[in-house]
């Protein structure tokens, strides 16, 4: 294969693109679950402004490199249509809002987030 076929991926291949289970964060009772479910099981939040460059960037590298073996619960939110969403994961997890950003709930509080590039510096499978 010649340097331009690896550079541009012009096989006629097609990649499958991987597909995460995320789960829709559109309610506030929502977080009410979260807390919930996370005494039993890791919740992860990922929050996505869909108006930013820097935000899609990081999420297409959260996808690329998440372990779909991970046991998990994994939430998507979007910020700029659910914004009173985000101001309430603030006071909940008492997390400061940033985007993008990943939260780490356990046993009913944030015991881990990031953002920007440091979300895919994370070792998710240590809070599982």
């Amino acid at each position: 294969m010649g340097i331009f076929n690896k550079l541009f991926n012009s096989s006629s291949e097609l990649r499958e693109e991987k597909v995460l289970p995320w789960q829709a964060l559109t309610e506030l009772s929502q977080l009410d679950e979260i807390e919930q479910l996370s005494k039993g099981k890791t919740q992860l939040i990922f929050k996505h402004s869909t108006r930013c460059g820097i935000s899609r960037m990081v999420m297409n590298q959260f996808v690329t490199v998440y372990d779909l073996d991970l046991n998990v619960d994994l939430y998507y939110l979007d910020l700029l249509n659910y914004r009173d969403i985000s101001n309430e994961i603030g006071y909940k997890f008492q997390v400061i809002h940033e985007s993008p950003q990943l939260l780490i709930i356990k046993n009913g509080t944030a015991v881990a987030h990031a953002s920007h590039g440091a979300i895919n510096e994370i070792d998710l499978e240590q809070f599982v």
